[in-house]
């Protein structure tokens, strides 16, 4: 055990090499306080998926969420999107769409004899990605130069977005009917996959009270901007971040390609494929942000270990011996996480 594991220790580093950086995320996270009481004057228990959306928005990295019919995910998005004053699209996928139909076309003029470019719903500055996997693989991968691009070619013709750009998703489990799966390529550009559970008793109490009482739906105001999202990431940036945090992070991430290489161990041969180095650059950033919605300007192996299944679970595929002992992606995260050491 070392003094790393104290939050002073990582305080007092953080002094040495960046001491403006508590006065900025007081004042910035007034800002992210406003965003979540005005979703939360909409919606009741869904904390942890307001705060991963929220991660995702100061660092540019795109998140899906994963729950059964009935949960608000799309609620929550749209209403976290309306609390900015910016450009959103809501995007329903259904089976027979065509990635026209998400990034647009080229149109012939008969008049002029000329084509021009009819820009689908993807030109926006927060896409709702509704019910994803009911899609089918070709319309999935339309969003591919999106996503990692952040700009589509239509034609001859590429054409970048604005910031901040962000695509937020939401899916259906892959048991239901009319799901399909998502390419590993399309899942690995999410930065989060974030799972919703069902509402405890009382909070789904205080949602009937809410919806079904009779009362108005409060409406959604925006009480942020664009300009002021970019300030944010660019504060988010300058966390502080140890070595041995950073080394911590990378352990984790190399323990899911570790466990399927002869490593030895209960977990041995449990993973077909583990994470890439996308995913270690994801936990640091995702890291960072999670560290500034605590109100710290540093961070800290805590940070790591609550978001590294939300940066992981959608990047690691189970050999069938892990699946014929019953074993899921989460229960063999938490094993690496309980077994790679914390500095």
């Amino acid at each position: 055990m070392t003094g790393f594991e104290s939050p002073s220790t990582f305080a007092v580093f953080n002094r040495m090499n960046a001491p403006q950086l508590d006065e900025q995320i007081a004042k910035y996270a007034q800002i992210c306080s406003r965003l979540t009481d005005e979703v939360g004057r909409l919606l009741v228990g869904q904390d942890k998926m307001v705060s991963r959306l929220l991660i995702g928005l100061l660092t540019g990295g795109h998140v899906l969420l994963e729950g059964v019919p009935g949960l608000a995910k799309t609620l929550t998005v749209s209403s976290l999107a309306k609390a900015i004053r910016t450009d959103f699209s809501r995007i329903q996928f259904t089976p027979d769409m065509l990635p026209a139909d998400v990034i647009g076309t080229e149109i012939f003029n008969p008049k002029d004899a000329t084509y021009s470019v009819k820009q689908g719903p993807i030109f926006s500055n927060l896409v709702l990605a509704d019910e994803i996997n009911r899609a089918p693989a070709k319309v999935q991968a339309a969003l591919l130069e999106a996503m990692q691009e952040k700009q589509v070619t239509i034609g001859t013709e590429t054409f970048r977005f604005g910031e901040p750009f962000l695509v937020m998703a939401t899916q259906n489990p892959i048991e239901q009917e009319g799901t399909y799966p998502l390419p590993e390529a399309q899942v690995d550009r999410f930065m989060l996959k974030a799972t919703v559970d069902y509402p405890s008793r009382d909070d789904e109490r205080k949602i009937v009270d809410r919806i079904a009482g009779g009362k108005p739906v409060p409406e959604i105001t925006p009480v942020a901007t664009p300009e002021e999202i970019m300030e944010i990431r660019g504060v988010v940036e300058k966390i502080w971040c140890d070595e041995k945090v950073r080394d911590y992070a990378v352990d984790v991430v190399r323990a899911t390609r570790q466990l399927g290489d002869g490593a030895g161990g209960p977990l041995e041969n449990m993973i077909e494929m583990g994470a890439s180095p996308r995913a270690s650059i994801f936990l640091l950033k995702a890291g960072k942000a999670h560290a500034f919605l605590d109100g710290r300007s540093y961070v800290t192996p805590h940070d790591i270990k609550s978001l590294a299944p939300d940066v992981l679970r959608h990047r690691i595929v189970l050999t069938y011996e892990a699946e014929a002992e019953g074993k899921t992606v989460d229960s063999i995260l938490r094993d690496i996480l309980d077994n790679v050491p914390v500095p």
